[in-house]
């Protein structure tokens, strides 16, 4: 087991030094030109405030010298100056980072909650209407375009039904909690403000809710698969014919071995979540890292967007990382 960390721990390294490079050059040779978007058509003209600000941030520079100013940053964990907000973008990220994180775990226990019993049912009552009811949920969660479900959403329950609040995180007249995590839900559970962690579980809902639709529809194809390939299985069909009960046999046979591919796909999609709520928090005005990477891609703001990119990439990195150790101890056989 120590040996497969240490092998993991290495391949992980490699690929978080690679994608350093990858993540320079695609901010750096990403086309539009960020004078402009940054100092606008009368201030670009002026060839002296152009070579001033091109000198600030280091675009007069060889692109391997800009590298190695990256790299030697990352040594002391300086990402860079955000251009458009002028602030360290690490700041910036851990500004975000919470709301972030909040909806993306809401998310993912919710796709798990739902996911797997969905799963597990279809492939118990095989070919049946619960088997269909379960395939079309996921075909309609895996189909539905993010950003349409998210309209679709809002419209209803805020605006036709009125049961949903609107977006953000809470309502306009709320104070947030006062901050230790950054995490609303537990930040208000910390100071006993029932009122405002009432108010922040209600603006979670619907936003989760999008984020975690195609979450849920792979979790339930995902296990579905996995446990009509366990129920067919020679120990299950072993513990029907000494008399264990079905319900056993379910969950104590077949469930354990069918959630070790469950256990991969979730890891990874808990590491999606993470980075790829732009279009559900642009939607619900969420302010969390969605919202900063969109604007930072629209603003031509090449630090702040290496920066995001970097932060994604090892977050990928470390999920994948435990999701092979967690893979390896549930598996003896991947050790070997």
């Amino acid at each position: 087991m120590g040996l497969y960390i240490a092998q993991r721990l290495i391949a992980a390294a490699a690929m978080a030094v690679l994608a350093t490079l990858v993540v320079f050059l695609i901010a750096n040779t990403v086309p539009g030109d960020p004078v402009l978007a940054q100092l606008g058509d009368m201030a670009a003209s002026n060839p002296e405030t152009v070579r001033e600000w091109r000198a600030r941030w280091g675009l007069d520079l060889p692109l391997w010298e800009r590298y190695w100013i990256f790299l030697t940053g990352l040594t002391r964990g300086d990402l860079g100056i955000s251009i458009a907000s002028q602030r360290p973008v690490l700041d910036d990220i851990a500004q975000y980072a919470p709301a972030t994180i909040e909806l993306a775990t809401i998310a993912f226990l919710l796709a798990l909650l739902i996911g797997i019993p969905l799963g597990i049912v279809a492939a118990v009552w095989r070919d049946t209407w619960v088997d269909n009811l379960a395939r079309a949920v996921s075909l309609i969660g895996v189909s539905s375009p993010t950003f349409w479900l998210a309209f679709v959403m809002l419209a209803l329950f805020y605006g036709g039904l009125e049961i949903a609040p609107g977006p953000g995180r809470l309502d306009p007249i709320a104070f947030p909690p006062d901050e230790v995590t950054g995490l609303f839900l537990v930040d208000s559970a910390l100071a006993r403000d029932w009122e405002t962690f009432h108010d922040a579980a209600a603006h979670l809902v619907l936003p989760s809710i999008v984020l975690a639709a195609a979450t849920i529809g792979l979790i339930t194809r995902t296990t579905r698969a996995a446990m009509l390939e366990s129920l067919g299985q020679d120990y299950v069909r072993v513990g029907r014919a000494k008399g264990l009960a079905e319900r056993r046999v379910i969950l104590g046979h077949a469930l354990p071995n069918a959630l070790i591919p469950v256990v991969t796909l979730g890891g990874l999609a808990y590491a999606n979540l993470l980075t790829g709520a732009v279009m559900t928090e642009t939607v619900f005005s969420w302010p969390g890292l969605g919202r900063y990477t969109f604007r930072s891609a629209a603003a031509l703001d090449f630090p702040a967007i290496m920066g995001i990119t970097l932060v994604v990439s090892v977050s990928y990195l470390l999920v994948n990382l435990l999701v092979d150790v967690s893979y390896a101890a549930l598996d003896p056989r991947v050790r070997r």
